[in-house]
């Protein structure tokens, strides 16, 4: 039997990074597109993509202690 590799890619930014350009592309659409549910869906999701940095980095800096 055959088994299947999984394709692997190796990120060449931190993630830390990619989210917060994200969150830019996501507010620069965000003030291209009319008011709305559109819109506002844009710009909520800007708002995860800058959570999810903060919250990467404090994960980052403060590591658990096992």
């Amino acid at each position: 039997m055959e088994t299947k590799r999984r394709n692997r890619a190796k990120q060449t930014t931190p993630l830390e990074g990619r989210l917060s350009r994200e969150a830019q592309r996501l507010r620069s659409e965000a003030r291209q597109t009319p008011d709305g549910s559109a819109r506002e869906s844009l710009i909520r999701r800007a708002r995860q993509m800058d959570e999810a940095r903060e919250m990467s980095e404090a994960l980052t800096l403060h590591p658990r202690a096992s």
